[in-house]
């Protein structure tokens, strides 16, 4: 009796460790991502990085089959897709998207104001996170920031740039709504192009300069062959995020766990990009000097008045639109904020001390 007691109690157990088996196998969602960067733009390393943690932390309950940007849909139509759910995610920096929305502007990049340690904090203690949802829940997405690099190289060509005085009629390749609106105010004119066409617009002079990137992906994208120069440092993106498109629905079809995983694949992405960039940047600017690309840094005169048109930018935004006033209210008044110990820390602080900033006061006036 005992025997076929224990045979039964071990067949019960069997039966209970198939049965789970099987809810997990099909428990497991399948999900198609993909990126606005191609496979010749080295930004896609950081895509490939969250999902190949992803698919590590999380293998047993989501696995995601990436696709390089264009091998599906092209770039410019990722949004869409994962609104509609025709994908289940995609990469992506949200100022691509201020078309839409002017508040991507300000979530993507800053023209002169956070660098990436300021986009982490603010996105992880002082209420970013919160922001990135009500903006991209408007669309029925979920988003996950998972990349924070820093000032991007600057403007790169064939005709040199020594002052913001040069900048005045010349074609500048240039990402951004806010960043725009600042060339204007300088005289130069915004040149829209995906980041794939900007080595081809410098080799036959469709523009007089352009900027992509950080050093490490102008580097790798073909610059230093079409570049005689380069006008640092980039004041148009003082830093930038990246980050996933999750379509709600995908989203809410996880577990918990599930999600927790994922933004902790986000959290440790986001580290680890920075620290990619910043050595991708400093082996690259070695290479772009030993390639005789002349390099020109602004003064600070010129940098100080980058920061007072960029101050006027900004509110002139704001009262156009509460979302962008929301977000620019949100980071300004971090900068306040952190100003208490940042400022009293110098010169080991980590993040930038600023005298000049945009009045908060107005931008509650527009909210």
């Amino acid at each position: 009796m005992k025997k076929m007691t224990k045979l039964a109690l071990t067949g019960l157990a069997a039966g209970v460790a198939l049965a789970t088996l099987s809810t997990t196998a099909q428990a497991q969602e399948q999900w198609t991502m993909t990126t606005t960067w191609p496979d010749n733009l080295d930004l896609i390393e950081i895509d490939r990085h969250w999902v190949e943690l992803v698919n590590k932390l999380a293998g047993d309950e989501l696995q995601i089959e990436f696709r390089a940007g264009g091998t599906l849909m092209p770039g410019t139509e990722v949004f869409d897709a994962t609104e509609t759910g025709s994908i289940e995610a995609a990469g992506d920096w949200p100022g691509y998207w201020a078309g839409r929305n002017p508040a991507f502007s300000p979530l993507a990049t800053t023209t002169s104001l956070f660098n990436a340690v300021d986009y982490i904090n603010w996105i992880h203690r002082w209420g970013g996170w919160d922001i990135y949802q009500e903006i991209y829940g408007q669309y029925d997405m979920v988003y996950l920031p998972y990349a924070a690099l820093n000032n991007e190289s600057g403007f790169m060509g064939r005709t040199p740039i020594e002052s913001l005085a040069d900048l005045d009629g010349m074609r500048v390749r240039l990402s951004g709504r806010d960043q725009g609106r600042v060339l204007e105010e300088l005289g130069g004119s915004q040149v829209t192009l995906a980041g794939g066409e900007v080595y081809q617009a410098i080799e036959r002079g469709v523009i007089d300069a352009g900027e992509f990137s950080t050093p490490g992906v102008d580097y790798k994208a073909g610059f230093a062959e079409v570049a005689d120069y380069w006008a640092t440092p980039g004041w148009h993106q003082s830093a930038s995020v990246f980050g996933v498109m999750i379509n709600r629905e995908a989203w809410d079809a996880l577990s918990e766990e599930t999600q927790e995983k994922l933004k902790i694949a986000a959290d440790a992405t986001m580290t680890w990009s920075l620290a990619w960039s910043e050595r991708e940047s400093t082996d690259a600017t070695q290479k772009f000097i030993d390639a005789g690309v002349q390099i020109n840094q602004f003064s600070e005169e010129d940098l100080a008045r980058i920061q007072d048109i960029t101050n006027d930018v900004i509110l002139r935004g704001a009262c156009e639109d509460p979302d962008h006033a929301k977000v620019y209210h949100s980071m300004i008044s971090y900068l306040e904020h952190y100003a208490t110990w940042r400022d009293i820390s110098v010169p080991f602080n980590m993040s930038r001390t600023m005298d000049n900033l945009p009045s908060l006061e107005e931008i509650e006036a527009c909210l």
